[in-house]
């Protein structure tokens, strides 16, 4: 049906109107100067083109249409340096149930012991977490949907599976969020934009499956920016556990939020530029964003085809191992993602590790830095690099363009009026600018990555982790743009001018498709240090 319809429009023929006058400004728009010979050769061309643009637009694409070609993090010349540990498996801590209160910060291990003792039913288990979330959501709006029904009677088979001596690992019974871009059979997936409040999808995205499998049990769609772009979205802003007169950041921000203030044990989130590292950082998660191609995207909204990423926001390194090897591999449904081992290796010695820091990122004297310092201990050798540099704001027109392209047909239909932020850095805005890159400067700044990831590659081939401050020095563009996967946790406290904490935090890059080496690393760090076993006071719950 869709060539009648657009051989209509083409017929109606809008480009016929155009002139040399606004072709030479339309140059003028992508910095080009034509004179005028060759603007008069140019217009019937253009012309031309106007008229396939409508019968390209006149067959309608869905967000989740791919793209005919796949990016992979490997460049040409380029393998994957992930160094295979022994496997070890996590053992369950003997304790004994002290009181619920003692549940909602409590690590995976911790919880998954009480439930194989039976001294906690999944079902508690569930209703716990669901309370909680409700009781945090009157303040923090990190909550779209309780996925109350779907948790219940998955908690109920769980236990049955239980009475017959099934258990299904860690995660039997593990209450978790999903950001609410990721498909859920039977329950709305909003993106977090009144266009869509109502929006169901029939299917569940992958990442989703895998957890009912492992045996994870679904307790809420938690909030995103509409669209994935900060921490506003249809119903509110929602808020930082911390400091809930701030924002909780974005575009994860339920997922971080309602992990910070214990209303979840742990959730997946997204990234495609900063949208797992930027929230975690405000509410002090332990969370990894994997390499780009480890987890499939099947079932999550699409923003960038070749940066978007899914992965765990968590407690610590060792919990986001536990549901990093429950959702990474490939499908067969997400053409990106590639097959690489993963196990987790347990306590490992770092003696002898090399770990590259930034030029210039740790201050004038980096090794009495009390983070290097701390590596150090643990004996690590330390190694200063120098970062490539490529101009990465403007590389990242490769974000705006698919962005426009994945929701192409929502601005020109005029939905983007319905979403709650009209300001110049938000998406009505950008989706209308990016209408206007030119394919040639896409395509230039996708050839310049290409050049980049080789070049990082070459600055990490000998390094195990290369440890940053999160966003020093546009890493956090960089690695997002080479695909390199990133582990952002809690590092430490910034007293504000209202005398109220909130969390800092420090981010370790590893080697492509190399994430055991990298949470490896993190967890003898983090139970070095322990940054990560401090919890907002959540005042605001007192005072109900």
């Amino acid at each position: 049906m869709w060539i009648p319809i657009a051989l209509a429009m083409a017929a109606q023929d809008p480009a016929g109107a155009l002139t040399t006058d606004q072709l030479a400004r339309a140059g003028e728009v992508i910095g080009i100067e034509f004179d005028d010979g060759e603007l008069e050769l140019m217009l019937p061309d253009v012309l031309e083109q106007l008229r396939e643009f409508a019968l390209l637009r006149g067959l309608s694409l869905e967000n989740s249409d791919a793209l005919a070609t796949t990016f992979s993090p490997l460049a040409p010349g380029v393998a994957a340096r992930a160094v295979e540990l022994p496997a070890r498996t996590v053992p369950l801590p003997r304790v004994r149930l002290a009181g619920v209160e003692s549940l909602y910060f409590a690590d995976i291990p911790t919880l998954a012991s009480l439930v194989r003792s039976r001294q906690v039913s999944c079902v508690e288990l569930a209703e716990l977490f669901l309370e909680r979330l409700e009781e945090l959501d009157r303040t923090l709006h990190c909550v779209i949907t309780l996925t109350r029904e779907r948790a219940l009677a998955q908690a109920r088979l769980l236990d049955a599976e239980l009475e017959e001596g099934k258990w299904r690992g860690l995660l039997h019974g593990i209450p978790w969020g999903a950001k609410d871009l990721l498909a859920t059979r039977g329950v709305r997936t909003t993106w977090g934009a009144k266009p869509y409040e109502e929006q169901l999808i029939d299917l569940d995205a992958t990442v989703v499956r895998r957890l009912d499998e492992a045996g994870a049990v679904l307790v809420a769609k938690l909030s995103l920016g509409a669209l994935a772009w900060g921490d506003v979205w249809y119903g509110a802003t929602t808020r930082n556990p911390w400091n809930p007169e701030r924002g909780s950041s974005g575009s994860s921000a339920g997922p971080a939020a309602a992990v910070a203030a214990g209303g979840v044990p742990f959730a997946i989130g997204s990234e495609t530029l900063g949208s797992i590292v930027s929230p975690s950082t405000r509410c002090g998660c332990s969370s990894l964003r994997p390499t780009f191609g480890r987890v499939s995207r099947h079932g999550a909204m699409t923003l960038c085809w070749t940066l978007d990423k899914l992965g765990p926001l968590c407690r610590d390194a060792r919990d986001a191992a536990i549901v990093f090897g429950a959702i990474q591999g490939p499908d067969g449904l997400d053409p990106t993602v590639q097959e690489h081992p993963f196990a987790w290796p347990g306590e490992v010695s770092l003696e002898g590790w090399r770990v590259g820091y930034p030029k210039g990122a740790f201050g004038d004297a980096p090794r009495d830095h009390p983070h290097l310092a701390e590596l150090l201990d643990l004996g690590v050798e330390l190694v200063e690099v120098e970062l490539p540099r490529y101009p990465l704001d403007a590389m990242m027109l490769v974000l705006g363009a698919e962005a426009a392209a994945a929701f192409d047909e929502f601005t020109r239909l005029g939905l983007d009026d319905r979403l709650v932020r009209q300001e110049r850095r938000a998406w009505p805005n950008t989706l209308r600018a990016a209408r206007l890159i030119p394919a040639v400067e896409y395509l230039r700044a996708q050839r310049l990555r290409l050049k980049l990831m080789a070049d990082l590659d070459a600055v990490l081939a000998d390094l195990d982790v290369l440890v940053h401050p999160s966003f020093a020095g546009g890493i956090l563009a960089m690695t997002n743009l080479t695909g390199h996967p990133t582990f952002v946790c809690p590092d430490g406290f910034r007293e504000g001018r209202d005398g109220v904490r909130t969390p800092t935090s420090l981010s370790f890059t590893g080697q492509l498709f190399d994430e055991a080496r990298l949470l490896a690393l993190v967890h003898r760090w983090q139970r070095a240090t322990g940054y990560q076993d401090e919890h907002p006071p959540l005042a605001f719950l007192d005072s109900k």
